[in-house]
């Protein structure tokens, strides 16, 4: 458990480590209340962007001015005209082994990753199936049944028993950070020797992730090369949405590197090009300047462990108190869990329900907020559709806060989840 005085100070380095990237700190003091740790955190980061905005003047999308910069923090950019050739040199949001090499493409977000990376796919491959998970995020499915004639989906399960040569049935493995965890752990265990690429979306685990090591492990013990697809606006950014960024790591084994024996060798350049054609490259200013030191690594790796641990607390008191009115509570990342309805919900139903219930949280005095994300220092509510189901809920993403202020929390959404269930 973690005490409300150790969180401000804990809270107090990460202030400190933002501050400090800031040519004109303003040496913010102690953190005196959650409420005040939100405000600062976001005012921050609000500064550093104008402080980018600022120094870099000159650079603009037309490329007219010779003397640029072209850097912030640890990050330094190479690029003409629009961005479409982009190069980022600096430090990986992941922590990788030595035994592997890295291969970076930033973009414009999460979405334009994976989108980019499933379009690339069918320069290099006529046809393939893609196996992927129950609770596979939504978007990412539409996508590939929208724009990807090319890939069939099916479930992993139908993987099973089929045949093992990549030559006569290509397979690509599609493992997502948002799956359940009993799920996630089967995928783990099972051998991949049948799949020619896992495209590993790594957005819910942290960059430090055991679980994103063990894939990797899983990867190279079956010689299966991996792609790591993010989006950086959710873990990455200190709870702070410092602005919309994503990515694609492709990993190379250093002993041995299908990648360039393959017929998914040209997979990154077929992705630059098209993050090029469909101008998704990443914006600089959107590379938050703290990331890569020792203090943001250990600052990050204590807030999402915060995170987890309440998570885990949420869970239990959410199956003791809420019953059948919970919808999953096992996500394999652990940030969030989501809460059903006694009548059907749809999906503007369901965007009221959790509306009204951060609103009345928050006039209670509760940090919460309706947001459509997770990973903040407050808890955040929104809308979830299952994509197995078609059923659409309530999801609760778990803060980072004291361990004792989140249980009266969670109690209190109890509580009101069950009175809101109550009214005919």
């Amino acid at each position: 458990m973690e005490s409300l005085e150790a969180y401000l100070e804990r809270k107090y380095d990460e202030l400190r480590l933002l501050d400090d990237c800031l040519d004109k700190p303003v040496a913010p003091g102690p953190p005196q209340s959650i409420d005040e740790v939100i405000e600062l955190k976001f005012k921050l980061t609000a500064a550093l962007r104008a402080q980018h905005d600022l120094n870099e003047w000159t650079t603009t999308e037309t490329s007219w001015s010779r003397w640029r910069k072209r850097g912030d923090g640890p990050f330094r950019f190479r690029y003409d005209y629009q961005r479409a050739d982009l190069e980022v040199i600096g430090p990986s949001f992941y922590e990788v082994d030595d035994d592997f090499r890295c291969e970076t493409i930033y973009t414009s977000s999460g979405m334009a990753s994976i989108s980019a990376l499933m379009l690339a796919s069918s320069h290099v491959l006529d046809r393939a199936d893609i196996a992927v998970l129950p609770g596979t995020y939504g978007e990412t499915l539409e996508f590939i049944e929208g724009y990807a004639s090319h890939l069939r989906i099916i479930t992993v399960d139908e993987t099973r028993g089929g045949p093992n040569s990549r030559a006569r049935s290509p397979r690509i493995l599609l493992l997502d950070s948002c799956a359940l965890a009993k799920d996630f752990q089967a995928c783990l265990r099972a051998s991949w020797a049948q799949f020619g690429l896992c495209t590993f979306d790594t957005t819910c685990f942290s960059g430090g992730s055991g679980r994103i090591r063990r894939v990797l492990l899983r990867a190279r013990e079956d010689d299966v090369p991996i792609a790591l697809v993010r989006s950086h606006t959710k873990l990455d950014s200190l709870g702070a949405e410092y602005g919309r960024l994503g990515s694609t790591t492709f990993i190379h084994p250093k002993k041995n590197d299908p990648w360039g024996l393959s017929y998914l060798g040209k997979l990154p350049d077929e992705m630059r090009n098209a993050v090029r054609l469909l101008g998704g490259a990443a914006l600089p200013a959107h590379f938050p300047p703290y990331v890569g030191s020792p203090d943001y690594r250990s600052l990050t790796a204590r807030r999402v462990a915060a995170i987890l641990r309440n998570g885990r607390r949420t869970a239990r008191t959410f199956q003791e108190a809420l019953g059948d009115l919970t919808a999953e509570l096992d996500f394999a990342h652990g940030l969030y869990v989501t809460l059903r309805c006694r009548q059907p919900l749809d999906e503007e139903r369901a965007r009221k329900a959790a509306s009204k219930l951060s609103s009345d949280l928050s006039l209670g005095g509760f940090p919460m907020r309706h947001a459509g994300s997770f990973g903040f220092d407050f808890a955040a509510s929104e809308w979830f559709r299952d994509v197995r189901s078609g059923e659409f809920s309530v999801r609760i993403a778990v803060p980072d806060l004291p361990t004792a202020v989140w249980d009266e929390q969670s109690r209190e959404i109890a509580r009101w989840w069950n009175e809101y269930n109550s009214i005919p």
